[in-house]
């Protein structure tokens, strides 16, 4: 009924919008009022009519549906391995039972970061299908706190600046697990999920910042991925260029229950606090078996 009464106003609006631009004036009512044909003579615009549905209903088109095998344990899907738009999807590793120790900051994000920062569409949407190609926009547009420059951050294992996926890259191929720390409403904006698939797909492990926004948040547990704010949203500035950092209080992971968070500085010195978190026992459950697609199918 909702549904009727809205697209019946819709076209109602549609209807006034095109009388007062026809008369070129706001303050036409077309009830009432009458507009001058080319000749001067005035005219009145008839009522708008039409059928509100066909008289001899929808056709019901072609019926396409195919109903899946009884049993599709042997159904495969087959897609073209040297496709740069398509991919199947490999399932993310579990959790390891451990706390998180050392891993690497890969960048510190200053200001504003939209999901759009994070994985940028435009011309990157032609890889919707392919999560390893897509996770080439990965931060690319975010700004680096270090350096005040885009998609440029310093690689710890070589020295050298570079792009961050290709950063995140090479710790994943290290075998260097990661983090990334931001500022206030970290993925505003669309619900994308590429960006939440994009940063577990590259070696990360946890997101760092001072808000959230909700969706995104909830995007990331079901990739596995931890979502942790500052429980001081002024320790933000105690993360510097380089540093190592763990998570502790994993192994007791429970909802309402802070984790500690500690930095290890390149010059030795160290900071702890704490982080918060939104997880409830469910998503718990999704990030201990890797993700909340692999707690399905388990």
């Amino acid at each position: 009924k909702q549904s009727v009464t809205k697209q019946w106003y819709q076209r109602r609006v549609r209807e006034i919008a095109t009388a007062l631009a026809l008369a070129g004036t706001l303050k036409f009512n077309p009830e009432t009022d009458s507009l001058l044909d080319k000749d001067g003579n005035p005219f009145m615009l008839d009522t708008p009519y039409g059928d509100e549905l066909p008289a001899q209903g929808f056709d019901p088109g072609e019926d396409t549906y195919q109903a899946p095998p009884a049993d599709s344990s042997a159904v495969q899907v087959e897609v073209d391995p040297s496709s740069n738009r398509l991919e199947l999807l490999t399932p993310f590793s579990a959790w390891d039972g451990k706390d998180y120790n050392d891993l690497q900051l890969l960048i510190k994000v200053k200001g504003k970061c939209t999901t759009d920062h994070i994985s940028a569409a435009g011309p990157w949407l032609k890889f919707r299908g392919h999560l390893n190609n897509i996770s080439n926009n990965f931060l690319i547009t975010a700004v680096n706190s270090e350096n005040g420059a885009m998609n440029s951050i310093k690689n710890v294992t070589s020295g050298e600046f570079g792009p961050v996926p290709a950063t995140a890259r090479d710790y994943k191929a290290a075998g260097i697990g990661w983090v990334v720390v931001g500022d206030e409403n970290y993925g505003e904006g669309s619900s994308r999920e590429h960006a939440a698939l994009e940063p577990r797909h590259l070696g990360g492990k946890a997101i760092i910042v001072r808000s959230f926004a909700r969706i995104h948040e909830t995007n990331l547990k079901k990739q596995g991925m931890l979502p942790l704010t500052f429980a001081d949203p002024a320790d933000y500035d105690k993360v510097q260029p380089g540093d190592k950092v763990s998570l502790l209080g994993l192994t007791d992971f429970a909802p309402g229950v802070p984790l500690t968070c500690k930095l290890t500085h390149t010059d030795g010195s160290t900071d702890e606090f704490s982080l918060n978190h939104t997880f409830n026992e469910n998503q718990i459950g999704w990030f201990k078996a890797g993700s909340a697609l692999n707690k399905m199918a388990s």
